[in-house]
């Protein structure tokens, strides 16, 4: 049978990758931003179907979520009704549609997850005939927990009938600076690190090892996706792309993709 797994890319997930949340075009968001896509288009060459992997806000509050039949995101919570998608059957994938209920739009995008927002908003702006699921980790997922999940992510795979990509949704340490939104903690700096070059060099081991009680400390939100990422590849990648690394804000970001 062939292995119809293509490849991982790994994207952030602050609400300020969209413009019209942002009100800001400086050169830090436009770089962050133009990475998040260029990873979402990649991964839509590859694969037209996307596995999403993502971390919940809380314990349970996002536990088994997924979106009704037809039904559009918005991040009118955020502050602007901009609506997302996770097909292309949904809002016809235009992206940044006015679903807000004032425009008596019955469509009208609903409150998701933040991490399927993102997803769908990469997925909308930059491979809009993609079809994409959901699956949301509890941040207090053990490493060993993480790692299994990828292995029997990556078994559903290989048995899938037409080419699937993985899409990491999760952010770094939120402690990096005095202005994080954390506060400043010493230890994150050493801590990012470790996950920048893991990240870069497609090194699952040191993704495999993170601390997991002191990643929850440091508000490293992405360390239960980025382990299942690592359990989903049977060897290390054979191509590691960084897109983009960097902290604006005092969060650590990294963009990229790895290929089996």
């Amino acid at each position: 049978m062939a292995v119809v797994f293509t490849a991982a890319a790994f994207i952030p997930s602050p609400p300020l990758l969209v413009p019209e949340l942002s009100g800001r075009s400086d050169e830090t968001l436009g770089s962050l931003r133009e990475a998040a896509l260029e990873a979402g288009s990649r991964l839509g060459a590859l694969a037209s179907r996307w596995l999403v992997l993502g971390t919940a806000e809380t314990a349970d509050s996002d536990a088994g979520w997924q979106p009704q039949a037809g039904e559009t995101g918005s991040f009118a919570g955020f502050g602007a009704p901009v609506c997302v998608a996770l097909a292309p059957s949904q809002a016809d994938g235009r992206p940044a549609a006015d679903c807000s209920p004032e425009t008596g739009n019955v469509d009208a995008g609903r409150d998701w997850p933040l991490a399927a927002l993102i997803a769908g908003w990469v997925r909308t702006m930059s491979a809009p005939e993609v079809t994409a699921t959901v699956s949301l980790l509890p941040p207090s997922t053990s490493a060993e927990a993480a790692l299994a999940v990828g292995v029997q992510v990556r078994r559903e795979l290989d048995a899938a009938a037409q080419p699937v990509g993985l899409l990491i949704v999760g952010d770094g340490a939120r402690t990096l600076t005095d202005g994080a939104p954390g506060a400043f903690d010493p230890r994150s700096a050493a801590v990012q690190s470790d996950i920048d070059r893991a990240l870069s060099k497609g090194d699952r081991s040191a993704l495999a090892h993170l601390d997991a009680p002191l990643c929850e400390e440091l508000g490293i939100s992405g360390r239960p996706s980025w382990q299942a990422m690592a359990g989903a590849f049977t060897s290390d990648p054979s191509t590691a792309l960084s897109l983009y690394c960097d902290a604006p804000y005092g969060v650590g970001y990294h963009v990229g993709m790895w290929l089996p």
